[in-house]
Formats: C-alpha cells, sequence, structure tokens
C-alpha cells in the first residue's frame, strides 16, 4: 500500500523539528514537542508495517530476522506516522539489539516464553526461594540472554559494515543490556510481586538483601555494555525505569527502593539533572525522587492530573505523556482532539516543559487518524 506520508515535505518538517527542539533544550520552546513512544509490538501486530509477517520468536532468535526487521520498522514509522522526529529518509538508520521487557528477567535465569502473537514474557523462576537468585554469585554481564545479545551487536556490526539500507549506511546504536526496568520491577519478575510486597511488609531486610544483589548486579552488566557502545559512564541525560513503584505507597517506595535508585544514579549518571519513566499511576513518588535524586524529568503513563502534576513539580520540569492508549486506539478523532485540548489547557503548559504523547506506548492498531489527530491537536493548543 501506498505510505501514508507519501506527498509530505520531509525536508521542511525536520528543518522545523530540529528547530522547535533545540528551543525547547534551550527551555525557551515555541511549543509543545508531540511523539510516539513505538515498541516493536505495535509494529509485529501491524499488517502493513509488518508485511513479512515476523513473530515474535523469530525476531528474538534469529539475529538477521531482528536486523532486517528493525530497519523495515523504522522505515515504515518514518514513512507513515506524524510525529516530531526526523521524518523520510534519514541520513543514517540507527538500530539496535531488541530483547523486549524479558531481557533482565531471562538474563537472570528466568526461561522465555512465547505466548501467542504477544510480546515474550517470563514467569517468577525464584518465587518459591528467592535466594537462590543468589547462590551463584553475581552473573556476568554476558553471561546468558546477555551473552546472545553481545552476539548479535557483532553480527549486526558485521553487516551494517557490509550492508546499507534504501541507499543509506546502517548504524548499530544500542542493545538490550544498557538499561533497566528498575530494581522493584525486575524483582517482580523474578520473584512475582506478591513475593515481594510481602517481604517489604514482613521482611524488609531480608528484601533490601536482593534488592541490593539485583543492583549491583544491574550496575555491572549496564556498564560492561556502554562500555560496549562507547558510552560514558557516568554520563549526562540518564535515565531508567521501575513501573512497579505504583504498587507501593510514597513512604514504602522512600524506606524500601529510593535507597537503591540512589545507587543506579550515583554509578552512571552524572550530577546534572536527570529523567525516569514511570507507568501507572505513580505521581504520588515524584516529588520524593526529584528532590532527592535530581530528576528533572518525568515520563508518564496513567492516570495522570496534569495540571495538579504541573502545580506539584513547578514549571522547569519536564513532564511528558497524554491520553490513555487505550482511549487513542478506539476513539474518533474529534474525541482525541478533545481530549488533547483537555490536558494542554490544564496548566501543564506552565513554563512550556511538556511534551505531548501517548500514555504510554502505542497500542497496537491504534488508528493513523488517530496519531495524526493528537498531532494537529498538539500544534492547535500547544503553543507556548
Amino acid at each position: 500500500m501506498k505510505d501514508r506520508l507519501a506527498t509530505f515535505d520531509f525536508a521542511r518538517h525536520n528543518t522545523e523539528v530540529k528547530q522547535m527542539w533545540a528551543a525547547y533544550e534551550k527551555g525557551q520552546p515555541t511549543r509543545v514537542p508531540i511523539i510516539l513512544g513505538l515498541a516493536t509490538r505495535f509494529f509485529m501486530m501491524h499488517s502493513e508495517a509488518n508485511a513479512h509477517g515476523w513473530t515474535f520468536r523469530q525476531y528474538t532468535e534469529d539475529p538477521n530476522a531482528m536486523f532486517e526487521a528493525a530497519l523495515e520498522f523504522q522505515r515504515w514509522s518514518k514513512f507513515n506516522l506524524l510525529q516530531d522526529y526526523e521524518l523520510g529518509l534519514p541520513e543514517k538508520w540507527q538500530i539496535g539489539v531488541d530483547f523486549q521487557n524479558c531481557y533482565e528477567a531471562g538474563w537472570f535465569g528466568c526461561p522465555v516464553e512465547y505466548l501467542g502473537d504477544e510480546v515474550p514474557d517470563t514467569r517468577p523462576a525464584f518465587a518459591d526461594a528467592p535466594e537462590r537468585l543468589m547462590e551463584r554469585g553475581l552473573p556476568e554481564p554476558f553471561s546468558g540472554l546477555m551473552g546472545r545479545a553481545r552476539e548479535y551487536v557483532e553480527m549486526f556490526r558485521e553487516r551494517a559494515k557490509k550492508e546499507s539500507y534504501l541507499g543509506r549506511p546502517i548504524e548499530v546504536t544500542s542493545a538490550s543490556g544498557m538499561g533497566t526496568d528498575g530494581v522493584m520491577t525486575v524483582a517482580c519478575n523474578l520473584f512475582g510481586p506478591d513475593v515481594v510486597c510481602e517481604m517489604m511488609g514482613g521482611e524488609p531486610e531480608r528484601l533490601h538483601r536482593l534488592f541490593d544483589f539485583i543492583t549491583e548486579a544491574t550496575i555491572r552488566r549496564m556498564k560492561a555494555f556502554r562500555k560496549l557502545f562507547n558510552v560514558p559512564v557516568p554520563c549526562d541525560n540518564f535515565w531508567f525505569a521501575d513501573d512497579s513503584v505504583a504498587m507501593i505507597s510514597a513512604a514504602m517506595y522512600r524506606e524500601h527502593v529510593l535507597p537503591f535508585h540512589r545507587k543506579i544514579f550515583a554509578a552512571l549518571a552524572t550530577g546534572k539533572p536527570r529523567a525516569i519513566h514511570l507507568c501507572g499511576d505513580a505521581t504520588r513518588h515524584f516529588r520524593t525522587i526529584r528532590d532527592e535524586l535530581n530528576v528533572q524529568t518525568f515520563d508518564t503513563g496513567f492516570p495522570v492530573d496534569f495540571g495538579r502534576l504541573r502545580c506539584e513539580m513547578g514549571p522547569k520540569v519536564r513532564i511528558q505523556g497524554g491520553p490513555h492508549i487505550e482511549f487513542l486506539r478506539t476513539a474518533t478523532p474529534p474525541q482525541v482532539r478533545e481530549e488533547a485540548r483537555r490536558i494542554l489547557q490544564s496548566g501543564v503548559l506552565e513554563g512550556g516543559m511538556f511534551v505531548l504523547r501517548e500514555g504510554n506506548n502505542l497500542a497496537p492498531h491504534t488508528p493513523p487518524e488517530n496519531t495524526e489527530a493528537l498531532y494537529r491537536a498538539g500544534i492547535e493548543f500547544g503553543r507556548c
């Protein structure tokens, strides 16, 4: 089928977007940037984007399939999805090794499972005896699933040296292993959320020992993978996630999770402002995270009261978020426009440091008419 943006003025768009982002980064935004969170799941389940019919098993277990799919998905998005990033043919394609959100639990020893057409996942492998996780000592950064990730990196690099895509060079820029989904989220994947929460309430010292082990292993792995890509440690603009903290109170976060978040930032981030991604209803933690960890950028999920959050965080903190992904998938374009207007006129634009996006991770089968309605509404109502 014909690309949706086949007649689009890419050169003009890319010039305007570059200028817009430059103003935003200086703290002098001219309008709200509008972006889309595009995970592999969105492309894999999109018949036009996934014209080859790749499955997650093929994508994950065959490095050549992953390499080719990554390029195809990137090309499709750049010619079909309107957002404030470089669109059209890039100067250089940038791809990475992608083992989805199962990479950390898989590295620690949980078997990876393929559940129908869905993303690969893991089951808690240490729920019955959490301390078994520590019996073999800290895992080597390039062991297990992360050993395979390193092999994929080398294979990607070899192909990138010899090949181009649509006449443009290819660069391998990242791999699963460079980041982390966060100590509590990883622990929930390894032991089960019920076990983690029960230990947090009844055996906190035991849980802290496990958290400490996970954190130390994670820091070692992230340093090794960043060295593989010549990423400095510590680095500016460092960020990670920990979605599972949405399950606990602000007091529990401060006591049981904050010390381990502090360790990760201390090991991998400079003293410059940091960022964090937190899905779910986690805004009650934001003030603590801002004040204790110097996090100044919050990538949010849902639900979020954006006007209230801006009042709490102040005009200088960067906030990213927008309409719920299921709403964006099922609503009509006029409804999307109205919801974007509501958010943008909630007070969140005070100071201008807001980025409009779906909240959070664009759902498969979301109509492009709706993402374009989000973009147009951002332009219409997002002037600073």
